[in-house]
């Protein structure tokens, strides 16, 4: 069993307004004709109505329209929209240091949201639980929600990959301390996990199917765009899975030393 925390927070109206005040901050924000457009968008998408389809709003700031009108989308999807809308280029352009901050808390938070809306194929417990594991290196955890992201949209498959790979090689660079490719940590990767009580046959297999895994992100991402549809869910549960030993063999050495 895992040692996890098993409450999950949810996004209450309260922290969207939060999120709200930043990203359509009077000056730094969001114009009111830019929350139309994009939220208008989300609407359609999801077909439901929103409080305030059109500006000028039927409500006192454009801050409390738009966080009306994320109020107004079920629980996944409102976690979906306030991410997206702190990478919007014109969110980044005034506001980028706040947007940052504020993405990274909303995921840090609340980032079991992603996975609500994976869909039956995927193992949404692997997911829940890396997403645990990830939380101590808030930078891999970053690109790994930001992969989850992507799964739910066919048009991003190739970035979803992308994605994953980079979150996989950012952690072996955080576990092992430095800043090689994931092609040149193989033999590095076996003495971690050996050093780390895993049996030799077990580092073996690990190493070797990470030596395949580089050389498949290679083929098919790196210099193409031919990915097999079929193959995206084992690419990120295995990623996953990847992940989250590694973390727990270097946390169970930390904790036994």
């Amino acid at each position: 069993m895992e040692n996890m925390n098993t409450t999950r927070p949810s996004l209450t109206d309260t922290f969207i307004s939060y999120a709200t005040d930043v990203l359509a901050d009077t000056d730094k924000g969001l114009m009111a004709s830019e929350i139309e457009l994009v939220m208008r968008r989300y609407a359609v998408e999801a077909g439901i109505e929103i409080p305030h389809p059109s500006s000028p709003f039927r409500t006192l700031n454009k801050r409390t329209a738009l966080a009306e009108n994320v109020q107004a989308f079920k629980e996944p999807d409102q976690y979906r929209i306030l991410v997206e809308l702190c990478d919007h280029p014109e969110v980044l352009r005034r506001n980028g240091d706040a947007a940052r901050k504020l993405k990274l808390q909303i995921m840090s938070k609340f980032g079991h949201l992603a996975a609500a809306s994976l869909g039956t194929e995927v193992d949404k417990a692997l997911i829940e639980q890396t997403q645990h594991w990830l939380a101590a290196y808030p930078d891999v955890f970053e690109i790994y929600n930001q992969a989850l992201q992507k799964y739910k949209t066919p048009a991003f498959k190739r970035n979803l990959l992308d994605d994953l790979r980079l979150a996989f090689e950012k952690l072996i660079q955080a576990l092992l301390n430095n800043s090689r490719s994931l092609e040149n940590q193989l033999p590095e990767l076996g003495k971690f996990m050996k050093n780390h009580g895993a049996s030799a046959e077990f580092s073996n297999m690990l190493v070797k199917l990470a030596d395949y895994y580089a050389k498949y992100q290679n083929t098919y991402v790196k210099h193409s765009s031919a990915v097999r549809e079929d193959e995206i869910e084992f690419m990120l549960e295995v990623t996953s899975a990847f992940m989250k030993h590694l973390i727990r063999l270097n946390s169970n050495a930390v904790g036994a030393a």
